[in-house]
């Protein structure tokens, strides 16, 4: 049995999303060689929140990629299932971009670092930034990210689930605890 406790809703979701649209657009002086790449498959739904967040603060549209990093996972080695391939769609150069890498849930480090890898295959960019909506602790890697919606401190025997309406029909946050 699990239990579950809403740690954030819809409308903290879209608060969160609207402060980084703006910290990112601080911390770049505007919207120049700025793009977002969004990680399969929250960081995709995030990254084209934002991405409307910033067309209506700026008028601009930013280019969105959207990363699969299967293939540059650590852990593929050490399973026997086989991977399930999904399409990296980059239709733009990142050489000397400033790219803003989003995901949902930020935890050991090892997705982002599969992430940096796999940019770097596409191209040089000028910085590589980290967006998440929940960065939970327990990094494995010398990781943090730049932009922050939620820190939510959990234990290692906790799940945090991103719910977006996009693929779960809700908006939420969700920690979920096994008690058995």
């Amino acid at each position: 049995m699990e239990q579950k406790k809403v740690v954030m809703d819809t409308d903290g979701i879209d608060r969160s999303l609207t402060r980084i649209a703006y910290e990112i657009l601080e911390r770049n002086k505007g919207t120049e060689e700025l793009c977002l790449v969004g990680i399969r498959t929250g960081g995709v739904y995030l990254a084209e929140r934002l991405k409307q967040k910033i067309r209506r603060l700026e008028g601009i549209d930013i280019p969105l990629g959207i990363l699969d990093i299967t293939l540059y996972r650590d852990d593929l080695r050490h399973s026997d299932k086989k991977p399930i391939l999904a399409k990296t769609d980059i239709p733009f150069s990142l050489d000397d971009k400033k790219v803003v890498l989003v995901d949902d849930v930020l935890f050991t480090g090892r997705t982002i670092r599969a992430a940096m890898d796999a940019l770097i295959d596409f191209g040089r960019p000028k910085l590589i930034q980290l967006a998440v909506l929940i960065d939970r602790g327990h990094r494995e890697l010398p990781i943090r990210a730049d932009f922050v919606g939620k820190n939510l401190p959990s234990s290692l025997w906790e799940s945090v689930v991103v719910k977006l309406t996009e693929k779960n029909g809700i908006d939420e946050v969700v920690i979920q605890e096994d008690t058995q």
